[in-house]
Formats: structure tokens, sequence, C-alpha cells
């Protein structure tokens, strides 16, 4: 069980304890008070769940993030002059470095029920509702009001008490030079990467999954559990070959694997053992294959097995000679594909006649907060919750100008998998947030990933 899963059934554990406790109250009052009260407390109580209690926060708002940025980072002095961040020395900064503000943000009462955030420049990063404690802000994209002394830190619904600390992570443009993105599933490039490899100067898109799981959508069409998966599997398929020439990546450049989805561990423990999709009632993945431009290893016998999707990815990174790798990092993003993915490019890569200079990691899920990153689209966003003091960590961050922000969101657009209408009850919820805890729903669409992913920041974790 991993440390995502332990989290989850922990919160569902003391979620039935509390709903039993709260029955017991509501029973109490019924006979007590008077027979109708306990509708009225049930109703006001679950608005209140879906309004305040609802995201899946697995740990306490009080609680420091605890960072350690690797040497190399430098670090100078600054202090806070009221809400004016201030130069103890000057420093020469070009623009496209990666600045870090480390603050202690304390949520006012108002702020446990509207989500705190501190303002600066044109930008806002939100934290958790209650927050009291050191937190992370992303300064990226702000060098030049930061050299001119002009640059305020204000909170919102909290307050950002000092002494703080800066950090400054000098990195080359990526953008200029050739990129390859690993995204286990349909989309993931988009999500993580899409400003990045839209800019380059040359991109490779390699996927690894159909992602053909979970296509109750289109189940409700009519087909059945594993037509219904296939469908999903050749959809996701073509917008992961397709999507990428929005960003103007050429087809040549893109590969489909067609593993199925969640199984990637299971290959991984069994190396020869061909692993057959859950849902599709398939052993060969030649069918999400057949569009690739070119061939490759496991296109011989279409078999799911690790050994395979190891030959196809030596195979793409000899075709491509990537400068810089981008894919999932396995501390920070906890799913169980997105760790398999990684393991197995760098298992790839071992013994390899081409090594990239820079392997980049990101986080499209997280163990520890479902929301992260918190706040609405077009906002920053501020570095994540991490508690494993043992990570050292060096982030690196791309700035992404209000088009770049915008054509990011077309191309999720065009992901199959966005497409779908949230469930009834997440609407309801994200309608209670709205009227009650001041959340804004994403202008670009309604699946969560537009407020997550479309950011003023695209943020990774430099790995080599």
């Amino acid at each position: 069980m991993t440390r995502k899963q332990q989290l989850l059934k922990r919160h569902r554990r003391n979620k039935r304890i509390s709903l039993l406790i709260g029955l017991v109250i509501l029973i109490a009052c019924g006979v007590l008070v008077a027979w109708w009260l306990p509708l009225v407390l049930a109703v006001l109580g679950w608005i209140a769940h879906e309004a305040w209690f609802a995201d899946h926060l697995f740990y306490a708002p009080q609680d420091d993030y605890q960072y350690r940025f690797t040497p190399d980072s430098e670090c100078p002095a600054v202090r806070l002059e009221g809400s004016r961040l201030v130069l103890d020395a000057p420093i020469d900064l070009c623009g496209n470095e990666t600045l870090i503000l480390a603050l202690k943000v304390k949520s006012s009462w108002l702020g446990r029920f509207i989500d705190p955030f501190v303002v600066f420049s044109d930008d806002r990063q939100t934290f958790e509702r209650g927050v009291n404690g050191l937190r992370y802000v992303n300064l990226t994209g702000n060098a030049d009001a930061l050299i001119a002394g002009e640059l305020n830190v204000r909170g919102r619904y909290c307050r950002v008490m000092g002494p703080p600390q800066l950090w400054v992570m000098r990195q080359p443009d990526y953008r200029e030079q050739r990129v390859m993105v690993i995204a286990p599933h349909a989309d993931d490039a988009e999500l993580a990467a899409f400003g990045l490899y839209s800019q380059a100067n040359e991109a490779w898109i390699v996927t690894l999954t159909a992602g053909e799981i979970e296509a109750e959508h289109y189940q409700q069409m009519g087909l059945g559990r594993a037509e219904a998966a296939r469908l999903k599997g050749r959809l996701r398929a073509w917008d992961s070959l397709a999507v990428p020439r929005w960003a103007g990546v050429p087809e040549a450049q893109c590969a489909q694997l067609g593993y199925f989805c969640l199984q990637l561990p299971a290959m991984q423990a069994a190396p020869d053992q061909p692993v057959p999709s859950r849902e599709a009632d398939l052993t060969d993945t030649r069918l999400f294959r057949q569009l690739n431009a070119f061939a490759l290893p496991g296109d011989l016998d279409g078999a799911p097995t690790w050994n395979n999707l190891l030959a196809d990815v030596r195979a793409l990174i000899l075709r491509a000679r990537p400068d810089v790798l981008v894919l999932p990092h396995p501390a920070i993003d906890p799913h169980p594909d997105h760790v398999c993915a990684h393991a197995a490019v760098i298992e790839a890569l071992e013994g390899l006649e081409w090594q990239p200079q820079t392997i980049l990691g990101y986080a499209n899920h997280l163990h520890d907060n479902d929301r992260w990153p918190m706040g609405n689209s077009g906002d920053g966003i501020a570095l994540p919750p991490v508690f494993d003091t043992a990570l050292t960590l060096r982030p690196c961050c791309l700035l992404l100008s209000s088009e770049q922000q915008r054509d990011k969101a077309m191309a999720l657009g065009m992901m199959h998998d966005l497409q779908p209408r949230a469930a009834l009850k997440r609407r309801v919820r994200r309608s209670i947030q709205t009227l009650l805890a001041g959340r804004k729903p994403s202008p670009w669409g309604e699946n969560e990933f537009f407020r997550k992913a479309v950011r003023r920041h695209e943020l990774f974790w430099r790995l080599k």
C-alpha cells in the first residue's frame, strides 16, 4: 500500500467515525429537543461539509512545510519593510531564474472559511484555510520588481510574517534545447509541460499507456465494458499524437506505446510476463500503437511486458537524442503509473550510448493535498506541501504568458478524458464553495485540471 493509499484509508476511517458521532448527536437532538431539528441540522451540516471540509488535506494547516534545497542555491539576504520585500545587497538577475521566498503565513479568522492568499505584482498564490506555518511563495517572473525594491508582498485573509528567506535557482533556458516529455497517460504532457514543449526548439512527446480504463462515459452510450474501454483507449491514443500538433510538434516526433493503464507496477514486478488490460479484454498493445509514424521494438509481438517497454523507451531516446528529459517526479507524484514511468526511463538509460544533459521531474498528483496547486486558473503556483526532510530539491519554474496559458487551456480542451461533465455531487459542491467559500470556477473548462494546470507557472524539479 502506497503512502497516498494509507492516507486515504485513514481519512475514510476518520470520516466514518465522525459520521457515527454526528448521527448519535442528531438522534439525541430529535429525542431531547424536537423531532424536526435533526433534519435541519443534517442539511446544514452537509452544506458546511461541502463548503469547508470536503478537501482532501492530509496534514494540519499549522504544519510547516519542510524543504531542503540543493547546496548550489543562492540565498541573498532580504527583509520585509512593511509589505515591501527589500534586498540587503544588490544581486544580478537576468529574469529567468527561479525565485522562492519562505514566509510564515498566518490565517485570519475569515481565512478559515475563505481561501487565504498572498498577493504581489499581478500574481496571487493561495494556501490552506486556517494556515499558520512556513510556506514557500514562488516569485519567478518578478526579478525586475525585486531588484528595483518595488515588490510588495501582502496577505489577504492572512498575514505574512518574517523573517523572510529568499532562494535563487539559476538555470539555462531549456526551451532552447531538444526536449522529450514522458507522459504516463495522454494529457500528462500537456498538464505538466505544454508551455515548455510548445516553445522548445525541438520537442518529442512519448506517451506510455493508452489510458483505457474508467470508461463509464462511453458505457452510457450503450457500449459494453470492454468495448467502451477500447474506444476510450483509441481516443486517448489519438489525443496523445494529435494534440501536440497544436503546439507545433510534428507527428513524427510523437509516440504512443499503448501499454495498459494502472498495469505498469505489475509489469515491473514480472518483466517478462505480459500483463493484460484491466477492462479492455486485451493482451496486445498494437491496437493503440497503429497510428505511430514509425515502428518500435514492442510492435513485433505487441506483448505488454516491462522488457518491451524498456526496449521502446531506449529506441525512442536513441532516435530523439534529447538534451532534456521531462518525466514524473518519483517522490512527489504518487500515482503508481507515474512512479513506474520514472523507473522505466531511468532503467532504460542505464548503459545507453546517449544520455540527456538534464532530467526534470513534474507532479500532476500529490500525496498530501488533492487540491494543489490551490487557487484559481491564471494564478501562480506556490511550492507544494513537502514534509520529507531527506529530500533535496531544486525547483525549476517556467513563466507562461496569458496567450500561452490560453493555448494550454485549448490543448487540454481537446483531450477527450477532460471533456465529460463532472458528477452531480461535484457540481453541487463546486456551487456551494463558490457561494460560501469564495472559490471561482475555471473559465476554461469544468474539469478540475483546467484550474490546476492552466497557471502562470509550470513547476519542475531538476533531478539531474
